[in-house]
């Protein structure tokens, strides 16, 4: 057991005694690395000129880019300016409300219809005839307003970006959504 316990001790020593060459080594030998003598511009590859196909593809992309952009804080709608909405639905506005249909049992802000998140996405990808039939009103135009609200307002916002990316500019987020309106409509029944 002794002759083990020595054995171990005398080559940890070893190894640690070797280390720092090794280290010194490889400090040595990546300076030598980094002091090249070679031109980088060298080393680069020319590029031929882009051709017009290249340079409208590239600004396609720019513009598709410029849509996909995160929608700005001014696209989100408050309680106040939500409410006459609701009042008063006009057929060139739609609210909608991205909770799944087991949450909609709860009810519903008046005037909207439901379209769940988890759907969202392929229904705007759907023809106008599917889409009526399928969910029960017309599919909204992309510059129609479009108002989208959840319980919380976290799947709203998710909304409001998929609708953005699918061409649609006419669009609000109403990040009280659910939690805010039953709140406030309780407030105005107990006044």
């Amino acid at each position: 057991m002794l002759r083990r316990s020595i054995t171990r001790t005398a080559r940890a020593v070893s190894r640690y005694n070797h280390l720092p060459a090794v280290v010194a080594r490889t400090t040595v030998v990546s300076g030598l690395r980094l002091n090249s003598t070679k031109d980088a511009s060298a080393e680069q590859p020319v590029r031929p000129p882009k051709t017009p196909e290249q340079i409208a593809k590239k600004a396609a992309q720019e513009a598709l880019d410029d849509l996909q952009r995160d929608w700005d804080a001014k696209l989100i709608i408050s309680y106040e300016n939500f409410l006459p909405k609701t009042q008063n639905p006009s057929p060139d506005s739609y609210i909608i409300d991205v909770r799944e249909p087991d949450e909609v049992v709860q009810g519903m802000i008046p005037s909207a219809v439901n379209l769940p998140l988890s759907v969202l996405g392929g229904a705007l990808h759907t023809n106008p005839k599917e889409f009526l039939e399928k969910y029960g009103f017309e599919k909204p135009r992309q510059d129609q307003e479009v108002i989208f609200y959840c319980r919380s307002g976290k799947r709203s916002s998710t909304a409001t970006d998929v609708a953005k990316r699918n061409g649609y500019t006419n669009i609000h987020n109403y990040t009280g959504s659910w939690l805010e309106w039953t709140a406030k409509q309780n407030e105005k029944i107990a006044a």
